[in-house]
């Protein structure tokens, strides 16, 4: 072991009215924690917002906190309410549209390098 390498941080004390949020779209924001293995998101969905399909090799857990989101995977909906969650796995096709204005929390792992680089134009339009 490298006795000059800094150890990690046994913990980080993250605030969300402290983390920026990032508007993607005039109907989508987030905000965003890159963790060592994991991304953690809270996410902003005006009514009406559409999540186009897409896939990714992360698993995802979505949770609602308040709001309605319908989410299509493989032919069926999903109406996930605030107090539910949904968990997608790695690489299936899934899309979802807010309906009613909506804020929830994102987990993915492992870390989405693809939101890290701004590789997420479908998210941006």
């Amino acid at each position: 072991m490298n006795p000059s390498a800094a150890a990690p941080a046994p913990c980080v004390h993250h605030r969300w009215s402290r983390i920026e949020k990032e508007q993607l779209n005039p109907r989508f924001a987030r905000q965003v924690i890159h963790a060592g293995r994991m991304t953690v998101a809270r996410v902003y969905l005006v009514k009406g917002c559409e999540i186009p399909e897409h896939s990714h090799d992360n698993e995802q857990v979505s949770v609602i906190d308040q709001g309605r989101l319908l989410f299509r995977i493989q032919g069926s909906e999903y109406v996930v309410a605030a107090g539910e969650a949904l968990q997608i796995a790695p690489n299936v096709p899934h899309s979802a549209v807010a309906l009613e204005d909506t804020v929830g929390t994102d987990l993915f792992t492992p870390v989405r390098e693809d939101w890290r680089r701004g590789d997420d134009a479908y998210l941006r339009r």
